[in-house]
């Protein structure tokens, strides 16, 4: 272990060279060093390297590999990272930059690192110049591995209930439905759909998703003739569930006018869906079920009202031909 600690030393100490040539071996170094080697991860954090990593990030040369060990880094540790000044700022710089796609997916794999503790969703959640890049990296046009890591910061951001609103506000709705729709990578529809469920959970979601069909499109899903897979059809479920607890009523209505289909499918993984999804099926079919029963009854009240309107108007009619 003194070996290991004597490199990670000399390693963070030639970061600080006057030579790019040695800082630039050196990242290669620790990145290998972080990379294969668990044990010496808080052996480099411990020697002060996580500040000088930082500054590197502002460097086009020395991005890519200080990102990737400070990823490794963040497997071991979140906790130094946070606590660095200006960490948050330089990941920002990053997912705004012109770097590499590589580069650029491996920034998005360290947000998505740090939000894996959850008192560290609120501070990221409040930095814009963080969330944005990530919902502007969710297109058809990245590259699978880029989207799948910021799928999965955004999911980790939106667990933190007050950052749905402002991502929903910063647009993430649109190019999540995009990716639902067009994009047919495997893996792609059912992280976006997991995104979709969470952000469904807040009532700003509800005019979002009607404006580009969000409702309709997670109704097609469920459904069992749409060829769905079961984890896209159960994340739909989540997210219809969330919308109709959050939007009330006029979801509830918006669903139970796309006909029986929907039913069905929802009724296929209440018998037949994983653990928490049979229960969600469950409270949705009863919400859905609950208001067409509601339905009913207030049909058959005024069915029967205007039957008493009628007797009401026999009755009236008679007593006037027996007054004397």
């Amino acid at each position: 272990m003194e070996i290991k600690r004597r490199t990670a030393k000399l390693l963070v100490k030639r970061l600080s060279s006057d030579s790019e040539q040695t800082q630039i071996e050196s990242l290669c170094e620790l990145r290998l060093l972080s990379k294969h080697d668990p044990e010496s991860r808080s052996l480099i954090s411990d020697s002060g390297s996580i500040p000088l990593l930082t500054q590197f990030l502002y460097n086009s040369s020395t991005q890519e590999n200080a990102i990737a060990t400070l990823l490794n880094l963040s497997i071991s540790s979140r906790e130094p990272l946070m606590s660095t000044p200006g960490l948050l700022d330089a990941l920002s710089h990053v997912l705004r930059s012109d770097a590499s796609p590589a580069t650029i997916q491996i920034a998005a794999a360290t947000v998505h690192s740090l939000l894996m503790v959850e008192d560290y969703r609120p501070i990221i959640g409040s930095k814009p110049s963080i969330l944005s890049p990530l919902i502007k990296l969710i297109n058809p046009n990245s590259p699978s591995r880029s989207i799948k890591d910021a799928l999965k910061a955004l999911f980790a951001a939106s667990l933190y209930p007050l950052n749905r609103p402002k991502l929903v506000e910063l647009g993430l709705v649109p190019p999540l439905f995009v990716l639902v729709v067009k994009d047919s990578r495997v893996g792609v529809v059912e992280d976006a759909t997991a995104v979709v469920a969470q952000v469904a959970g807040c009532y700003e979601s509800v005019d979002a998703f009607r404006k580009v069909a969000g409702i309709e499109v997670l109704v097609d899903l469920v459904d069992m003739d749409t060829g769905s897979s079961s984890r896209v059809r159960e994340n739909s479920v989540s997210a219809l569930l969330n919308l109709v607890q959050c939007g009330g009523e006029s979801v509830t209505q918006d669903i139970h006018d796309m006909g029986s289909s929907v039913l069905r499918g929802i009724s296929d993984i209440a018998d037949n869906g994983s653990s928490r999804a049979m229960v969600k099926a469950g409270s949705l079919l009863k919400i859905l079920v609950g208001r067409g029963s509601r339905e009913r009854d207030r049909s058959s009240e005024r069915d029967r009202s205007s039957e008493r309107d009628e007797r009401f108007g026999i009755l009236n009619s008679s007593s006037s031909y027996d007054t004397f």
